[in-house]
């Protein structure tokens, strides 16, 4: 390969939607990634003979016409997937709520309840419904995603009825929008809010920007997936792709240094090499971006120091005896063992099991990623990294775990990871995982206008707009390809400098 049109530090999911995108066009791109695999914290990887997912999560964005579906079927990959339905259980002291993959089961499942106020009920679900129809086709559509040019405003206009319904949300909670609707006493419903936004926008329901928290409540419905094989069988279909269109993915390459050299290009130095872009995306948080390249850049920080109130995890990897009558498909569980309490630091616990044989040496066992919040602040400074609050959040995860899912303790290995696991592993600052918390206000669509960062330098990831999921940071990277392709001349002719891939259609259930 000549000379790169562009280099990408970090084969997460942002770092590979932007290389994919890229490559689709004939651009010439190399990616360096520290680790052996792919998928940054969303990946899949090997300890001591079994497979464990990176994070315990759901995936969405896998229907024919969403980003993920397009890019399996496009290029044939092996990525095979179970459609779930329900796709998760929350369960509480009290209530246990089934996440049907049909909205109205969903709501309906309320009604049935106790005291639930019917009709509150469905003017909530039906203004919720609305407003995920107005933003989820954007992450399906590049340049319907900010920073907007003329063309994409043009675009919006046609669009400006959809998006009613956010009118009177913008800055406010989405508990707002249950006083509204007479929603707060029901119980119910709330534990099932607070439990969905503290996993998709990384805070409570009485402080997630509405909009936000609104839309991302329909990712059950939104191709909601069991991935075969875990996650990283998607980014490894992504790796492949990338390099059958002429582009280089260099694994075990941490970059130790990126400087802008006197013609303007971006100088990278990483996995024994040096190569130069006139563009270079940092799939990395910015803090690390502003390390790597020793920039004192007002944006960057700026940006670093929200990331920095946000939370990293305290995670638990099992294999365990599945209980009788488990079935043979994968399960995800939410449990909550005191809703009056936070929802983290092992009060709120997000389980994913995998399905039968999956991952497992032996195989009658099962394989189970559990995860938390837990709090930053409460490790930084500390001489011991926080070793005794992470062992006493772990503590609490087991004994939610025991109390609510006791079928699934049978525990016959574990082991465990924290913000220093985050940190060595991925070489995120402290540890800091999920993105910016989408706490109510205008401030959660700073984003939106993009950043002002030097002429051919881009980040992606869960800290920059959209992020908050792997289908919003790959989204985002699709995003940067778009304009690093204008730059390119693309805009006005395509760049022809790759094979085009082989298209054959991929076995999915």
């Amino acid at each position: 390969m000549s000379r790169p049109d562009a280099i990408v530090i970090g084969a997460g999911f942002g770092g590979l939607g932007a290389a994919l995108s890229l490559a689709e066009r004939g651009a010439r791109v190399h990616v360096f990634e520290r680790l052996t695999y792919p998928g940054g914290c969303a990946c899949t990887f090997d300890h001591d003979g079994d497979r464990f997912e990176g994070g315990a999560t759901l995936f969405s964005g896998f229907d024919e016409e969403q980003l993920f579906g397009q890019w399996i079927e496009r290029h044939g990959m092996a990525v095979e997937f179970e459609r779930l339905s329900p796709a998760l259980e929350l369960r509480t002291p009290r209530h246990s709520v089934l996440a049907h993959r049909d909205r109205d089961a969903l709501r309906e499942q309320f009604e049935r309840m106790e005291g639930a106020p019917v009709a509150g009920l469905r003017r909530f679900f039906r203004l919720q419904e609305r407003v995920a129809a107005a933003l989820w086709p954007l992450l399906d559509d590049a340049e319907l995603l900010p920073p907007f040019g003329p063309r994409a405003l043009a675009r919006h206009a046609v669009r400006l009825g959809s998006y009613l319904p956010l009118a009177g949300l913008v800055g406010r909670p989405l508990w707002r929008v249950l006083e509204r609707y007479g929603l707060t006493n029901f119980d119910p419903l709330v534990h099932w809010l607070d439990s969905q936004c503290q996993i998709t926008v990384q805070c409570g329901v009485r402080e997630a920007e509405a909009p936000f928290a609104l839309a991302a409540l329909d990712y059950h419905h939104r191709g909601a997936v069991h991935v075969k094989g875990g996650i990283g069988e998607l980014a490894w279909g992504m790796v492949h792709a990338i390099e059958a269109l002429g582009g280089r993915v260099h694994f075990s390459a941490p970059v130790r240094g990126v400087d802008r050299d006197p013609r303007g290009l971006w100088s990278v130095r990483g996995g024994g090499e040096e190569l130069s872009a006139p563009h270079v995306i940092f799939n990395t948080l910015p803090q690390d971006a502003a390390r790597i390249t020793g920039m004192e850049d007002p944006a960057l920080t700026r940006l670093g120091r929200r990331v920095s109130g946000g939370w990293s995890a305290g995670m638990i990897f099992r294999t365990v005896r599945p209980p009788e009558g488990s079935g043979p498909g994968a399960h995800h569980l939410e449990m909550v063992a005191d809703p009056g309490a936070p929802f983290l630091e092992g009060n709120h616990v997000f389980m994913s099991i995998g399905a039968e044989r999956e991952g497992v040496s032996n195989p009658s066992l099962r394989r189970m990623t559990l995860s938390t919040h837990i709090s930053v602040d409460r490790i930084r400074g500390d001489q011991d990294g926080g070793r005794a609050y992470v062992q006493q959040v772990q503590d609490r995860m087991r004994r939610t775990v025991a109390e609510l899912a006791p079928e699934w303790c049978g525990v016959v290995r574990e082991f465990t990871g924290s913000a220093r696991t985050f940190k060595r592993w991925t070489g995120r600052s402290e540890g800091l995982v999920g993105g910016i918390p989408r706490r109510a206000g205008l401030g959660a669509y700073a984003g939106v206008l993009g950043q002002r960062l030097p002429q051919g330098f881009h980040l992606v990831g869960d800290s920059v707009f959209p992020g908050q999921s792997t289908l919003a940071v790959a989204a985002g990277g699709r995003r940067v390809a778009v304009e690093i392709l204008r730059d390119l001349g693309a805009g006005d002719r395509p760049l022809e400098r790759a094979a085009a891939p082989v298209v054959r259609r991929s076995g999915v259930a």
